[in-house]
């Protein structure tokens, strides 16, 4: 599991402490601005309200708003010796959140919240693609990144969780100590995994 939530289950980073959310926590962060939010400061660290509304395209009342709520909710805090008592500074809450789909199968008053946080959250990741190919890279980087897809895999339940898990251990074994230096012409980089299985056409 990484910094964000999941629709299913992940193997938690050892580096920090986990949160596994409940009801109350998911509709407190299931909401398209919410996200997009949460999603910045993950991202891009620490920022206002002034700062995101200008990203964001909103005005700062409302970003203000809903930051207030994201930290109610315990996914975000105040930057503690940074800004004024007119301009805050918001940091995510160094936890991560695991989200298990399956916990609310039988919560019919959970089911909007979990439907509109897998939504969002697949919007951010066929986002980050879509302004990744819309932006010019060096040759470096666009032979270094791929987009690439296995249709030929045929699994078991438990074959495809051991797959997940092994993938989640590689990306585990690349990530920096939290106090290692970058190399020089190190970038951000977001590795997206998705698996999941097909209903075969003309199966019963």
């Amino acid at each position: 599991m990484t910094e964000e939530p999941t629709p299913e289950r992940a193997a938690p980073s050892a580096a920090k402490p986990t949160r596994r959310l409940d009801a109350r926590s998911l509709r407190g962060l299931a909401h398209p601005l919410r996200m997009s939010i949460f999603e910045l400061l993950r991202l891009d660290g620490p920022a206002t309200a002034t700062l995101l509304s200008e990203r964001l395209g909103e005005n700062t009342g409302t970003i203000s708003w809903h930051l207030r709520h994201l930290a109610e909710h315990g996914f975000i805090e105040e930057e503690t010796g940074r800004g004024t008592k007119r301009e805050r500074w918001w940091r995510t809450v160094n936890v991560t959140n695991v989200l298990n789909t399956a916990d609310f199968r039988d919560d019919p008053d959970a089911r909007g919240a979990v439907s509109v946080f897998t939504h969002e959250l697949l919007r951010q990741h066929f986002d980050r693609v879509t302004h990744y190919l819309g932006e010019e890279w060096g040759d470096e980087w666009r032979d270094a990144g791929t987009l690439s897809q296995w249709r030929d895999l045929r699994m078991t339940p438990d074959q495809l969780r051991a797959l997940n898990e092994e993938l989640a251990a590689v990306i585990g074994r690349h990530l920096p100590a939290p106090d290692a230096e970058s190399a020089p012409d190190a970038l951000p980089v977001v590795v997206q995994l998705q698996s999941f299985p097909r209903r075969e056409h003309g199966s019963p």
